[in-house]
């Protein structure tokens, strides 16, 4: 049972701290919308009815000897702490949207840090696949080692309780055998490294210097953009090392505030050969194109690309040795940082990237096995891929998108499962919200009947016209969808960045001093925005203070459109 007490432990742990900003919730895995449940609830603590958030939650349930998680209920602000976690045999998971559950990580890992002291893990044999003993007991080996809450000597476990450098151990139940190493791997060498790392999900949550890393859901010490509900498929919950911006490695915030961010120390996995990267084509690109391994060396206007392996006339750290898996060979077009197409330097000094949009898009990617009439209003097919390949978001889904149009509200439209289906009458034939973050809406890979006249996207391409720019499109205010060109050929596109110049979302100038952008952008509709500007004519060019055509302009407020809408005016200085 949850144990009170403890008041001069929990004061100190309470007390704000000095130099280093560590958040207590370092010590904690989470799982959103998730409520644990124990056939025996005795044990749980009462939820605490006062006012609390997370970070007062963990610093709870940290000074508690038997707190081994918490519950935070979103709706009442309190939290339960709990003595056990989801590996524990009469325990289960079930989803609840109102909690989030936070396990320490000492009892959820499978790997140690330093000499595995703190592990508190459940695997009970050597390294060579010997029992252990149950340390309670003193045969068939005596030792001088008695369980208590504080040295975690449970059941038959692998322990350190004595510091050991080959880390936990355990008394075995061979008597023959006294004991053993258990063998179990340090966190930086459990899960290694291929090429940059993008994929890397390892539980390493420190820096090659030491340093520990913030929690990516914290906005302390350290702000930034990479917010783990704008990025799901980045895995970016707690605080350990990744690589969502396409770095030569990964990486993290740390908590020094002194020290932004850093490299982690990590093992390269052993491989002969480069590993395979999926949806490989040379002469046309499937989805941001990744993995075109083409030829083509220009810019859709016909300027030819700058090598990857020189550093003029732009110094960039595309270097060919540090993305091997990337195949920046000579000056072809290529897109090893996730951007929305192929891409390249420019051998323009005064035009530093540019997209290869002349690069078609693979078209037979997806079979197309359906049709639709007219405007395919009436559509009831089961296709659910997009023109580009990309698999739609189910309606009743709110994420990665936050859908406008929904099962409930067009309820004779058949919003099942995540069909292509056309409830708002597009003219451009049907369309789903889709499963990629960066893409809120395609249209499908669906072609009109035979014998219907009305040209789909998948005919028109890339051509297709949309509402004038400047006009009201009443489709448009119920879609919520944004429609228009692509980012970057227009005058008005700009750059949303943070003050050290990193681009994380785009927009568009609506008017002298207003942008138009979606909220996924921001972490609330209350964001400071002193860490924020807007850049105008960059994106094809060099920063430079005698460019008339740069601007870095701060933001001055930020207007949340209605409930219904996911866009975003920002308000600039002049």
């Amino acid at each position: 049972m949850i144990q009170a007490g403890a008041v001069l432990l929990l004061a100190l742990a309470c007390a704000p701290s000095t130099g280093q900003r560590r958040s207590p919730l370092n010590d904690f895995q989470k799982l959103k919308a998730t409520q644990l449940l124990s056939l025996n609830q005795r044990g749980s603590g009462p939820e605490q009815e006062e006012p609390s958030d997370t970070e007062e939650c963990a610093r709870r349930c940290m000074v508690l000897l038997d707190c081994r998680a918490f519950h935070f209920n979103h709706q009442r602000h309190s939290c339960q702490l709990l003595p056990w976690t989801q590996h524990l045999a009469d325990t289960h998971i079930k989803r609840n949207i109102h909690y989030d559950l936070y396990q320490k990580k000492d009892y959820m890992q499978n790997c140690i840090r330093g000499d595995g002291r703190s592990y508190r893990g459940m695997q009970s044999t050597t390294e060579k696949g010997k029992n252990c003993q149950q340390w309670r007991l003193k045969f068939p080996h005596d030792h001088r080692f008695s369980p208590s809450l504080r040295n975690g000597l449970e059941e038959n476990y692998c322990r350190n309780p004595d510091r050991d450098e080959r880390g936990p151990w355990c008394y075995t139940t061979d008597p023959a055998v006294r004991h053993q190493s258990c063998g179990i791997k340090k966190c930086e060498d459990a899960v290694c490294v291929l090429c940059n790392g993008e994929d890397y999900r390892g539980l390493v949550d420190h820096t090659e210097s030491g340093r520990e890393c913030q929690r990516w859901d914290l906005q302390h010490p350290h702000k930034h953009p990479y917010h783990p509900h704008k990025y799901p498929e980045m895995d970016l919950d707690d605080n350990y090392c990744r690589n969502p911006d396409s770095s030569v490695g990964p990486w993290c915030y740390t908590t020094d505030p002194a020290r932004e961010r850093e490299y982690c120390h990590l093992r390269k996995c052993k491989t002969e050969k480069r590993p395979h990267v999926a949806d490989t084509t040379s002469s046309c690109f499937k989805h941001k194109g990744e993995g075109y391994r083409g030829k083509v060396n220009v810019t859709t206007s016909g300027i030819p690309c700058q090598r990857w392996d020189a550093q003029t006339p732009h110094r960039h750290h595309f270097r060919p040795e540090e993305y091997e898996c990337k195949d920046l060979r000579e000056n072809y077009c290529r897109n090893p940082d996730g951007s929305e197409a192929p891409w390249c330097f420019t051998s323009l000094p005064s035009m530093r990237v540019a997209f290869c949009f002349q690069i078609k898009r693979c078209t037979d990617e997806v079979e197309v096995e359906d049709c639709y009439q007219a405007n395919g209003e009436m559509y009831k097919g089961k296709i659910s891929k997009t023109r580009k390949g990309i698999t739609c978001q189910k309606w009743s889904a709110g994420s990665p998108h936050t859908p406008q149009i929904s099962p409930a509200m067009f309820p004779a439209m058949h919003l099942e499962e995540n069909y292509c289906r056309n409830p708002d009458n597009d003219s451009h034939g049907p369309w789903c919200y889709t499963m990629d973050p960066s893409t809120q809406f395609d249209y499908c890979a669906i072609k009109p009947c035979a014998g219907d006249k009305t040209p789909s996207v998948l005919e028109t391409a890339d051509t297709v016209v949309f509402a004038e720019c400047g006009k009201r499109d009443e489709r448009l205010q119920l879609k919520g969808r944004i429609v228009g060109g692509r980012p970057g050929n227009s005058p008005w596109t700009v750059s949303i960045r943070n003050r050290k110049g990193v681009h994380f979302c785009g927009g568009s100038l609506v008017k002298e001093q207003w942008v138009i952008s979606t909220r996924q952008c921001f972490s609330s509709c209350d964001t400071d925005l002193s860490s924020y500007e807007v850049q105008l004519g960059t994106l094809f060019k060099d920063p430079s203070l005698s460019d008339p055509d740069k601007q870095a302009l701060p933001i001055l407020k930020l207007v949340c459109g209605p409930s219904v809408s996911d866009l975003v005016l920002l308000k600039l200085a002049r």
